[in-house]
């Protein structure tokens, strides 16, 4: 179930989803995703994800910051969560730190601001209806919106510079960026790391990699034609940069897809 934001917050955030997990998962992959999720669970069932290495208990709400390591998510089965999906530009809005504190880590956000966090937690499982559920989280929003108004000059400039690498051919060139925008490079790099949490050369090699990773599950293209469709230099560029994202190689996402069909699918893009 997926539903979109209010109209305020449809620059900011990209779509509230509810998964219900109708089978245990165990050590699944999930993959970068370009955005930053903010994950309630709204039941009594548990999950935790391992990224690099490091097994976290998914708290009430955490914030998963960008990923650009092999992550895996365990969860058992009745777990249900809410996802709010917050475009790679827009999380300096709702969150104090720089997001580069986030990156690569599962965070309770209890622990950037236990009393906010705990209030609004308290106020989403007051309410039964999903509907109810995503107002609360839209107020909650909103309220950050106003708090954090200073940074909205940042935030739109970042977005520019986005939608500019959203639109190239999976390349990267720093110097061209700042022609571009008029910008140093020097404050390019800093303006990503504490607007995004990543370095733009990183975020161009997640937004390829994304685009890869559609025609890898949904197509059957050959590895060869996909890595020159989204800007690697070849195969063999391609392969190792998904390992590098997930673990595993294309054609093993490939089979895993067939062999497990729309479930794996769905735990793939849970986004935790």
């Amino acid at each position: 179930m997926q539903l979109l934001p209010s109209a305020i917050l449809a620059p900011y955030i990209k779509s509230y989803t509810v998964i219900t997990i109708d089978k245990d998962l165990d050590n699944e992959v999930f993959y970068p995703s370009g955005f930053v999720d903010l994950v309630i669970n709204i039941s009594s069932g548990a999950a935790a994800t391992i990224i690099n290495g490091r097994k976290k208990d998914t708290p009430a709400i955490e914030l998963l910051g960008h990923l650009t390591l092999p992550t895996r998510l365990t969860v058992n089965k009745g777990t249900v969560v809410l996802i709010a999906r917050i475009y790679p530009h827009a999380s300096a809005l709702f969150f104090p730190n720089p997001l580069s504190d986030f990156t690569n880590y599962a965070t309770d956000l209890y622990d950037v601001f236990s009393k906010e966090s705990s209030e609004l937690y308290e106020r989403l499982m007051q309410v039964p209806l999903i509907e109810q559920k995503i107002r609360v989280l839209e107020h909650y929003f909103l309220q950050q919106l106003r708090k954090h108004e200073n940074r909205l000059k940042k935030v739109t400039v970042v977005q520019q510079l986005c939608s500019h690498l959203f639109s190239g051919e999976g390349n990267f060139n720093l110097p061209a960026l700042a022609h571009y925008s008029g910008l140093s490079e020097r404050y390019i790099q800093r303006l990503y790391l504490t607007n995004v949490g990543i370095n733009p050369a990183s975020f161009v090699a997640v937004v390829r990699f994304n685009k890869a990773l559609q025609l890898v599950l949904n197509t059957q293209d050959s590895l060869t034609a996909i890595a020159y469709d989204c800007g690697y230099y070849d195969q063999a560029h391609f392969i190792k940069e998904f390992r590098k994202f997930t673990g595993i190689t294309p054609s093993s996402a490939r089979r895993s897809l067939t062999k497990n069909g729309q479930e794996f699918q769905q735990a793939v893009n849970i986004g935790f």
